[in-house]
């Protein structure tokens, strides 16, 4: 099989195309063959070295999301067989080989049934950032725990960064949970995609006031913010969001610290909830990806620019374009085509 590799860390000319024997799987694996692999930021992080971990093994073959087809199954797993369709999660967290690859081999418990009416496309887009919005929207001070239609009714939610592809998942799974939906974005192309996503409400902060904005929606403060950028936006979290409020912390984008100004913390009795899919208890990534299916299912989460997220797709052999594209900041999601 054909697979992208890197045995050093460093800029995206490490990787390497390789030829490698087909795995075959252990007990309690499963074997997927690859149609299309999601390319996250977290990928070239630990690639470039700026990441823990970038080089646990001697060779690493990266891709944390992916969508394909299971070709063969080990000993003891009696939910996934042959021929069903699935997509992946956490593909290469603790294991040397992800889904950069036409074949890769995972735990059951990575393994997730893919509805019929999903592409492969959307099947790659969903496990990182999908994943990581259903914790930022249910680590809230009395829940709620798990997402479905109503789980949200009466709630406020602010987006930070509504056209990034976790916040577009956050803003979808929102929506389908019955939240008002309010997002921040930093240009008009961006705000159209935020639309699209499904958000009530768009704020581009470069030419307003965002907390008046988000105040004139939610004049008691929203309930949960959604936060890519606290280093900037922690003086906007802590104006907008009410009285045991949510702030949800999954990214550090314009600064790696942040200054709390205590006493309006202690104000509102705000929680802060600092979140990273790495490691997450397995209960919590299994929540997740139950309520995600289900979305799916429903037709409430989707990709592509009428969803708000423009999809980039790359051959397989064209891994380090798609790392420098995401790197680079390119809006929407990078997808490898696998097969």
């Amino acid at each position: 099989m054909r697979a992208v590799t890197y045995r050093e860390t460093g800029p995206s000319s490490v990787l390497q195309v390789v030829e490698r024997d087909v795995p075959d799987p252990g007990p309690g694996e499963v074997r997927v063959k690859l149609a299309r692999s999601g390319v996250n930021p977290t990928d070239w992080k630990f690639r470039s070295g700026g990441m823990p971990g970038g080089m646990a093994y001697d060779e690493i073959t990266p891709g944390q999301d992916g969508a394909g087809v299971v070709d063969a199954v080990g000993a003891g797993v009696e939910d996934v067989k042959v021929g069903d369709r699935v997509w992946l999660v956490l593909a290469q967290h603790g294991r040397p080989h992800g889904t950069a690859a036409e074949y890769t081999v995972q735990p059951v418990s990575r393994v997730v049934p893919l509805p019929e009416r999903a592409s492969y496309d959307l099947g790659a887009s969903v496990g990182v950032p999908a994943v990581t919005a259903h914790r930022a929207l249910t680590s809230a001070d009395g829940g709620p725990s798990r997402l479905g239609p109503g789980a949200l009714d009466g709630k406020a939610v602010l987006v930070a960064g509504g056209a990034g592809a976790v916040g577009n998942a956050a803003v979808q799974l929102a929506r389908w949970a019955g939240a008002t939906v309010i997002t921040t974005v930093s240009s008009e192309e961006k705000a159209a995609l935020a639309r699209a996503a499904g958000a009530h409400h768009v704020v581009n902060y470069r030419d307003s006031d965002a907390t008046k904005e988000v105040l004139a929606v939610a004049p008691d403060g929203v309930d949960i913010a959604v936060e890519v950028a606290p280093a900037q936006n922690i003086g906007i979290d802590l104006d907008v969001v009410g009285v045991h409020g949510l702030v949800s912390i999954y990214a550090n984008n314009g600064g790696d610290e942040v200054t709390i100004p205590l006493r309006a913390a202690f104000g509102k009795n705000l929680r802060f909830q600092f979140l990273i899919l790495y490691t997450l208890k397995d209960d919590l990534v299994r929540a997740a990806t139950e309520d995600v299916t289900a979305a799916i299912e429903a037709g409430a989460l989707r990709v592509g620019e009428d969803a708000g997220l423009p999809l980039h797709h790359f051959p397989l052999e064209d891994l380090a374009a798609a790392h420098d594209a995401v790197e680079g900041g390119a809006v929407g999601k990078a997808l490898l085509d696998v097969s």
